[in-house]
């Protein structure tokens, strides 16, 4: 299976230009990125590549050995982006991941734990992490929610995988919890992570799709893929060591710097493949 790992890179996000360019702790947003498809492609035998739309981040990528493809600044997401780049790559991929330019922090394991599901799932159409969370795990979300409502989302799924739903509102419903305390030591909860790998005939069908009316309702990309009868498959992995949901704003950035000073950096033992 000829496998692409996308990098989309905007140089002109509302919220906060310039911002694959942005250095945290002596390395560039875009920086950090790359060296997780560096590993993971290494690990998978895959390609990858970064979706620029400037020049000015085509010089970055220059800079820091990178391969880049130039796309239209007015693809309005990055799952576009990294549709252009993988309609013009030369490898001409059988499947795509879409490695979000501001994800510093997504471990090389979950990315090839994708690419791995989607060579045993050939029924499947699209692919995308989940972690059962402890039910620690579970009341900070819920404290979470309290302040943020429509931040972070959740996933069931049957046993092998296959993703019944997502919601921004923690879902199951858990009758009888405190007995569940007492006898699990994880919650039925499923934490879903925004990483996602497709078929390429799925990115297709998907970018030529209207916008789904769950999808709109929940601000929810692949319940598009859910609402047309599409295959998603949610595939349970580890917890990350380093954790946040990703940079997209100065303070987001200023988060990670402080993540790094605290528990080290990361990207010291990508430079090993570690």
């Amino acid at each position: 299976m000829r496998t692409l790992i996308c990098v989309p890179a905007r140089i002109g996000s509302t919220r906060f230009p310039r911002k694959p360019l942005h250095p945290i702790s002596g390395r560039s947003l875009l920086e950090r990125v790359v060296q997780v498809a560096r590993v993971a492609a290494k690990q998978t035998g895959s390609d990858y590549v970064v979706a620029v739309d400037h020049e000015e981040v085509a010089e970055h990528c220059r800079h820091i050995g990178a391969p880049f493809v130039m796309t239209d600044p007015e693809h309005p997401s990055g799952t576009d982006r990294a549709l252009a780049a993988s309609r013009v790559h030369g490898t001409h991929p059988e499947f795509v991941l879409n490695l979000q330019g501001d994800a510093p922090f997504t471990p090389p394991e979950h990315v090839s734990a994708l690419i791995q599901a989607a060579a045993m799932r050939p029924d499947a159409d699209v692919f995308t992490p989940v972690i059962r969370l402890d039910w620690d795990g579970l009341d900070a979300l819920r404290e979470h929610k309290k302040a943020h409502p429509f931040s972070g989302t959740t996933c069931v799924r049957r046993d092998d995988g296959t993703a019944l739903w997502f919601s921004k509102n923690i879902l199951p419903a858990i009758r009888k919890e405190e007995k569940l305390r007492e006898t699990d030591k994880l919650s039925p909860v499923f934490r879903h992570i925004g990483l996602y790998g497709y078929r390429v005939d799925a990115l297709e069908r998907f970018n030529e799709l209207g916008l789904g009316y769950y999808e709109q309702m929940e601000g929810l990309e692949q319940l598009r893929f859910l609402e047309n009868g599409m295959v998603v498959h949610a595939e349970e992995v580890q917890p990350p060591k380093l954790s946040m949901s990703g940079v997209d704003t100065l303070s987001d950035a200023e988060l990670a710097a402080q993540l790094i000073a605290k528990f080290g950096d990361p990207f010291d033992h990508l430079e090993t493949g570690l």
